[in-house]
């Protein structure tokens, strides 16, 4: 008997690779303190009330959740839209791949950035799509008019991370409103808002998706970042009643689990937690910055929880990960992004900031 085999473009793809654990590490260079600094994950952990509402629930878990209509409530109320608008999955990325489920047949053309969220090649590229990726900006940053410019009769949908992953740059209100003006009709928008809550708070000409209600665009946010539940797996998506309804159409029947829902909805109570964590963030940021000012380095001008450092070569940026590695901070070189010669860097707690500032003036002072 023989293996049934998988179309040509799937034995293509590449299975994706994490960043490289604590444990990993420790076991192959035996260091005693590692800080992980590779993922965005929140340095501070998850929110403490998440947490509470996971065990409260945790009896509960012989029954079938409720396709998170609890979660789409509150969500709905806290935004101000109607329930209608709202749909939650396992992470942001959940829903992606189900409005690309929704909206794309193989074939189709797809545009975006090359640099950008590497979870959307591996959909677009899963599905067999036609993919036209349009470059990043000197400054590391969506060429809006490039990619307006660069969809055809052919694209069904572009794809728009804002700040972008892995660079941390983010496009303006005025830039979002020129390429809405220029955006043909049919074509659905994915407007990735992961480090909404971070670019928020950081820069304010940064366009809020939701305040301008497009009927082509579906926004997607997460609680992965800013809620530390990276773990639980649990994000939504607002859009017009329609597009909302196609994904709830395709979507897993029970999809997010009952311990993902809980955990987004302590996590919307927890207003105390988010702002600990944006101001852990900006206080890091301003470290790093400074830091690499003084000795010299190169890095984007990120508004989310991450710098991204571009070095003179792909064996540089490799080198100076291997460095940091050797000293116990596991960073996440870019290869997989695109961007082989950069390296980013998350943002963690004050003794973090500490090991790794030690780090860079070790490797570069």
């Amino acid at each position: 008997m023989k293996v049934p085999q998988a179309p040509d473009h799937i034995q293509a793809l590449k299975p994706y690779q994490p960043g490289r654990s604590v444990a990993e590490i420790r076991e192959q260079l035996g260091l005693e303190k590692i800080v992980k600094l590779a993922s965005n994950e929140n340095p501070l952990g998850p929110s403490p009330v998440a947490m509470e509402r996971i065990r409260n629930v945790l009896l509960g878990l012989a029954t079938y959740p409720t396709g998170g209509l609890t979660l789409r409530q509150e969500l709905a109320k806290t935004l101000g839209v109607g329930l209608e608008n709202v749909v939650v999955g396992s992470g942001s990325e959940g829903v992606l791949a189900s409005a690309m489920r929704s909206y794309l047949q193989p074939g189709d053309e797809v545009v975006t950035a090359e640099g950008t969220f590497i979870g959307f090649y591996v959909l677009a590229n899963a599905q067999n799509l036609a993919l036209k990726t349009v470059p990043l900006t000197e400054e590391y940053a969506f060429d809006l008019d490039a990619i307006a410019d660069a969809i055809s009769p052919k694209t069904k949908m572009v794809y728009l991370a804002n700040p972008n992953n892995p660079t941390g740059t983010a496009f303006s209100k005025e830039q979002y409103d020129a390429f809405l003006k220029k955006l043909p009709e049919g074509v659905l928008a994915i407007m990735d808002e992961a480090y909404y809550e971070f670019a928020g708070e950081a820069w304010v000409n940064y366009p809020d998706s939701l305040q301008y209600k497009h009927d082509q665009v579906l926004t997607l946010r997460t609680f992965s970042k800013a809620y530390g539940l990276a773990g639980s797996r649990i994000g939504y998506g607002i859009g017009h009643p329609d597009l909302i309804l196609n994904l709830l159409k395709v979507k897993l029947p029970f999809e997010p689990s009952a311990t993902a829902e809980a955990a987004g909805l302590g996590a919307l109570e927890d207003e105390q937690f988010l702002r600990r964590t944006l101001e852990v963030n900006r206080v890091g940021r301003r470290r790093l910055r400074a830091k690499l000012d003084e000795l010299g380095l190169a890095y984007t001008q990120s508004v989310a929880n991450f710098e991204l450092i571009p070095m003179e070569s792909a064996e540089r940026a490799d080198w100076f990960s291997d460095q940091l590695l050797h000293r116990g901070i596991i960073a996440r070189p870019m290869v997989p992004f695109r961007l082989p010669h950069c390296v980013r860097i998350t943002i963690g707690k004050e003794d973090e900031m500490d090991m790794l500032l030690e780090a860079l003036d070790d490797i570069f002072g």
